[in-house]
């Protein structure tokens, strides 16, 4: 299919677009761009009537603040084509983090679907509108490199999922049965590791916000927050908020900090959604001014209504344990809903390939995993150094592919280098050092440094590399893993709790360990690759790549 762009910019002003001629933009359906380059606004839309619309927006108050206007046609768009780079636009803008846009969510609610030529038009046809824009000085970055940017992976305007857009739906509707019903309410969104989770909740906030500023919605003038107990997550979605209209950055906090805010101002919030729950904490943290014995309590305390996004094999910290009966002792109390977050949508990777990952978090190795998978590489190195180079080989190629640890080496946040697998046939690298607005695996030096559970939690990579530390070994009599906690270097995780007994902790601690495996594995997109320290380890590993090539 040959490529037949029109791409016309002109004024926005009555006269401007009487004078636009071409058929394929009068009577077929075509994208536009409202914008004022010198204050940094910008309205996007798609359309199947270009005069009434954009008439109709001359007359909006709202788009006044507009002069200039590029309209983009083609011979063979049809409804769908548009929608889709219409929400691509949007997506692209957002991660590009030039423009403040005035799009409130109607299109968020779209759901992925295929049509006709998708792909020519999702990849070819929107490069080749993206580098115009770039030519026009609207836009900076390439589309390559905003895919890469978590802005662009987390936007509220990613098309969903059906399952995706029934919980998001699901959770509207109980937002506006219940914000006007006495007590409080919870909805819990449960899902493993790459389900989509923060996806659905980055949507989910800027319609609730989008609502709040609506005269016509039963959500009208609520104040709401959203809440991740992670740095660096948090520093994510403070971007995304610079470029829509109705998120402010106020709304995006810490559970403690939203606590004391609370207590400090006397007021309660009407819904507030809580992003990895699992970081929330179950004990009292006098260090970080958090006085109370369990985070979500209070929260749940705090607000009318309540949504949380959990999952249990990410809990990292004793102090942050959780398991269902914590949570059904909570919820029970309150007006409670769940739902389950299940299709698998980071990994590119094969039934068997996610089966082997979440055998080996439970201790039990299976064969390796044919090599069915096309599009996911799945690959064991006996060599540190081997596994460093192949990573530094993709983010070469692909970028955003990064080496990260379990926490079995020293690693302290004094400004100092602290070295991981530090040996001549190791990976023999410094671990991160954090502390800028841009997350860890967007530094391109980073690719020079090994990423803690804390700095890749909740995100995406490309190729991931995983080394599997000391405390992580095998005992060939059971055929099982073993996991050595006393060589696990977070102190900080482990800090002794009164409410459980010794014994419990001991088993607490190695679900800690299995489960920051199970987050570092289930990294990658496009691949995983795994190096384990312990010789008895890399033995039973080894073997296996042995026997499966054999059976090749």
């Amino acid at each position: 299919m040959n490529s037949e762009l029109i791409f016309e910019k002109g004024s926005f002003n009555r006269q401007a677009l009487d004078q636009v001629q071409t058929v394929y933009l009068n009577n077929y359906p075509m994208v536009y761009v409202l914008y004022n380059q010198k204050r940094k606004v910008a309205y996007i839309g798609q359309t199947v009537h270009k005069n009434r619309r954009l008439n109709a927006h001359l007359t909006d108050p709202k788009r006044h603040i507009h002069n200039e206007t590029i309209v983009i046609g083609h011979e063979k768009f049809n409804q769908s084509a548009t929608y889709n780079i219409e929400s691509n636009l949007i997506n692209y803008f957002i991660a590009d983090n030039q423009y403040k846009l005035q799009n409130v969510s109607q299109t968020a609610n779209m759901q992925m679907h295929n049509y006709f030529h998708k792909e020519y038009f999702n990849e070819e046809i929107f490069g080749e509108i993206w580098d115009k824009l770039r030519e026009e000085k609207l836009v900076k970055e390439t589309v390559e490199n905003l895919r890469n940017k978590d802005i662009y992976k987390l936007s509220p305007y990613k098309e969903l999922s059906e399952q995706q857009l029934d919980v998001k739906n699901r959770i509207l509707d109980f937002c506006k049965k219940s914000i006007n019903n006495e007590g409080h309410h919870v909805f819990i969104v449960e899902g493993d590791a790459g389900t989509g989770k923060s996806v659905l909740l980055s949507s989910l906030f800027n319609t609730i916000q989008d609502y709040a500023n609506e005269d016509s919605s039963a959500l009208k003038d609520t104040t709401n927050y959203l809440l991740v107990n992670h740095s660096e997550m948090l520093k994510t979605y403070k971007s995304i908020a610079n470029s829509l209209p109705n998120l402010k950055k106020k709304n995006f906090l810490k559970p403690t900090p939203f606590v004391n805010q609370m207590d400090k101002t006397n007021t309660q919030a009407d819904i507030v959604l809580v992003d990895e729950a699992h970081l929330l904490l179950t004990k009292e943290d006098s260090y970080n001014n958090f006085h109370y014995q369990n985070h979500l309590d209070e929260i749940i305390k705090r607000c009318k209504i309540t949504i949380v996004i959990f999952d249990p094999k990410q809990v990292l910290k004793l102090k942050s344990y959780w398991n269902q009966r914590l949570i059904q002792e909570i919820t029970r109390h309150y007006s409670a809903e769940t739902m389950q977050l299940t299709d698998q949508f980071r990994m590119n990777a094969s039934p068997d390939t996610l089966n082997w990952i979440n055998h080996f978090v439970s201790k039990t190795i299976l064969p390796l995993p044919s090599n069915e998978d096309q599009e996911f590489e799945f690959k064991i190195y006996d060599n540190g150094r081997q596994l460093k180079e192949a990573i530094q080989s993709k983010n070469d190629k692909y970028g955003l592919s990064r080496i990260v640890s379990t926490f079995d080496y020293l690693h302290k946040k004094d400004g100092k280098e602290y070295y991981v697998d530090e040996k001549e046939e190791g990976v023999n690298l410094p671990w991160n050092i954090t502390g800028n607005n841009i997350t860890w695996a967007e530094e391109a030096h980073t690719i020079y440094e090994v990423g803690s559970i804390y700095t890749v939690q909740g995100f995406d990579l490309n190729y991931v590399g995983v080394v599997l530390g000391p405390s992580v070994s095998y005992d060939d009599e059971t055929d099982r893993i073993v996991i050595d906690i006393h060589k696990y270097k977070d102190t900080g995780a482990f800090t002794s709790r009164n409410d459980i007994d010794a014994d419990q902790a001991e088993q607490i601690k190695e679900d800690i360990i299995l489960n920051s495996i199970n987050v570092l594995m289930k990294r990658g997109i496009r691949g995983l690759y795994i190096y384990a320290v312990d010789p008895k380890l890399s033995a039973k590993l080894q073997s296996l790549k042995k026997g499966k090539e054999s059976d090749e």
